[in-house]
C-alpha cells in the first residue's frame, strides 16, 4: 500500500465508514476505493478535492508523503478563518447570500468547523449567535483590538 491509499484507508475507518459508503459519496465503485487503499490505482485528479473534504483532510496531507496529518493544517482559507477565531470582524457577503443582522456590524467569530462559521454579533434584540456557511462570505475584515 502507498502513502495515499494508507491515508485514505486510515481516516476512512477513523471516520467510521466502510469502503462502499465512502465509494457511494464520491460516485464511484467500491472496488475503485479498495484500488486506491492498496495503491493498485491513484485516484483521478479531480477527485483528490472531494475526498480531500469528504475525509477532513488537506489536499497536500493526501498528495505529499512528507506532510503528516499532525502538520496537515487544511487550506489557506482554513488557516486564516481558525486563527481569526475569537476576534473582531467585519464580513462582507455574496449580494444574495446578505445577512441583515450580520450587514455592517462588528461581530466575533465564536467557531469555525470546515464550510460553517459560528459569529456572534449585538442587535437591538441583544446578542445574536449565527451559523453562516463560509460560501457565502465574500471578505472579512480584522478589526484592530481595543486597547
Amino acid at each position: 500500500m502507498n502513502q495515499l491509499g494508507e491515508k485514505i484507508a486510515k481516516k476512512r475507518t477513523a471516520l467510521g465508514m466502510t469502503q462502499t459508503e465512502f465509494a457511494e459519496k464520491l460516485n464511484v465503485t467500491r472496488q475503485t476505493v479498495g484500488r486506491w487503499e492498496t495503491g493498485t490505482v491513484m485516484p483521478d485528479i479531480d477527485k483528490i478535492g472531494d475526498i480531500a473534504e469528504m475525509l477532513g483532510v488537506s489536499c497536500d496531507y493526501l498528495l505529499k508523503d512528507s506532510v503528516t496529518e499532525e502538520t496537515s493544517t487544511g487550506t489557506a482559507l482554513s488557516r486564516l478563518l481558525k486563527s481569526a477565531e475569537g476576534k473582531n470582524v467585519r464580513l462582507n457577503f455574496y449580494e444574495d447570500e446578505a445577512d441583515i443582522d450580520l450587514f455592517n456590524k462588528d461581530c466575533t467569530i465564536t467557531a469555525f468547523e470546515g464550510n460553517w462559521m459560528k459569529v456572534q454579533v449585538e442587535t437591538k434584540k441583544g446578542t445574536v449567535e449565527k451559523l453562516i456557511p463560509v460560501a457565502s462570505v465574500l471578505s472579512l475584515e480584522l478589526l484592530k483590538e481595543e486597547d
